[in-house]
């Protein structure tokens, strides 16, 4: 069964059309990426799917419901979370205060404890630095951050837009391990990423976006081996 199904989704920027009549399909406990060069559409489709940019037409399915139009509380609320490119925390409050901000939606009298020691399960570094600013963290752990707050939200589908954005090599590594890790919790994730080779490495199902259009769907790993990916993407 698929937790999104995406339908000729068009999306417009004025009179300019941006996303092009693409189709996705995202399996419940998988990991979807979005590889392309930038302006291609990446960063559209998640905040499409987020409710921050409508569609002008296509149908876009969540959990078997319909989510078009929905304004992004309530896709929030229904179990869809996006950490956006370029984390957006909120610097002069701490850590553990942008975490709880992150469940600010949820239902009074859900466990948030629980998830919050999940949280810092997956980041340790985030633990020590509880009562400390979040602009006062290194970029990487900002970017745990960002991540740690979206699953503060208990989403059954989480949206990273560019995680490994101006990380160093070490941490866009670890980066990969903890977006793996949080597949095998049961989250499905969509992942827009600049570093095709670390996407496409750890996605199930890879998606190509060229100029708002689909051009290539495969496995993830098999496309690792396209011909056209390899040049157009991974430096040959």
């Amino acid at each position: 069964m698929f937790l999104l199904d995406i339908a000729n989704l068009r999306v417009h920027y004025g009179k300019k059309e941006v996303i092009k009549g693409i189709s996705m399909s995202v399996a419940a406990g998988t990991i979807a990426t979005l590889i392309g060069s930038n302006g291609a559409g990446k960063s559209t489709v998640l905040k499409t799917i987020s409710g921050l940019k409508e569609p002008t037409l296509g149908n876009m399915l969540f959990d078997g419901q319909r989510i078009n139009g929905w304004p992004p509380h309530e896709i929030i609320r229904l179990g869809i979370a996006q950490v956006p490119e370029g984390r957006h925390l909120f610097p002069r409050m701490t850590v553990l205060e942008n975490l709880e901000l992150g469940a600010f939606l949820r239902e009074k009298g859900t466990d948030t404890k629980r998830d919050l020691e999940q949280v810092y399960s997956h980041f340790p570094i985030l633990k020590e630095r509880t009562k400390q600013q979040a602009a006062s963290l290194s970029g990487g752990q900002q970017q745990m951050l960002a991540v740690g707050r979206a699953l503060m939200a208990k989403p059954k589908l989480l949206l990273l837009d560019e995680p490994s954005l101006g990380l160093a090599p070490m941490m866009v590594t670890e980066i990969s391990q903890i977006i793996a890790e949080i597949r095998e919790r049961g989250i499905t994730i969509i992942l827009v990423e600049q570093n095709a080779f670390m996407a496409l490495k750890i996605a199930n199902k890879g998606y190509v976006l060229e100029t708002g259009s689909i051009v290539l769907v495969d496995d993830g790993q098999a496309l690792l081996y396209n011909e056209h990916v390899k040049k157009a993407y991974l430096g040959g």
